[in-house]
């Protein structure tokens, strides 16, 4: 095989269409664009979703949603939630992988949950609430390295 001997397969090519080559051709005189109107000018078109001056569909439905490339979401944990698990020591990997954070590369923030069990507990590179750091201290616990909130608190 050698690349001058190389063509399309059977069926998989059309033949150009020529048009204004006569009644015969089937796209004679107007050349299958109709009579009159915008289409069948030279350059006479319009842009996508252009309804003839209706409001065009994108702009009549309702916006719905949208997400900020880049923006960083604090994930919120509650303090009660912590307590259940069997750890002592608690920071975003142990949270990914017991499945309580979606995204280990985003910060996530301890809150003051309903009710606590008295358990002293460690938390280690967490964003805490006033409150939830104060019960941690309060039941013996330790909070180190907190990482200042994104909002600034």
């Amino acid at each position: 095989m050698k690349l001058n001997t190389i063509k399309p397969g059977i069926g998989s090519t059309k033949p150009k269409r020529r048009v204004g080559r006569g009644i015969g051709s089937g796209l004679g005189k107007t050349c299958g664009r109709g009579h009159k109107g915008q289409k069948s000018r030279a350059g006479g078109f319009h842009k996508v979703g252009f309804e003839g001056g209706q409001m065009p569909l994108q702009r009549r439905l309702p916006k719905r949603g949208f997400t900020v490339y880049g923006k960083r979401r604090v994930q919120e944990i509650k303090l009660s939630t912590l307590q259940l698990i069997d750890s002592d020591e608690f920071n975003p990997s142990i949270l990914y992988d017991h499945g309580l954070i979606k995204n280990i590369s985003n910060p996530v923030k301890v809150i003051l949950g309903n009710q606590l069990t008295k358990r002293a507990i460690k938390i280690k590179g967490l964003i805490i609430s006033r409150g939830a750091k104060e019960a941690v201290e309060q039941m013996g616990g330790l909070v180190e390295l907190t990482v200042k909130d994104v909002n600034g608190v």
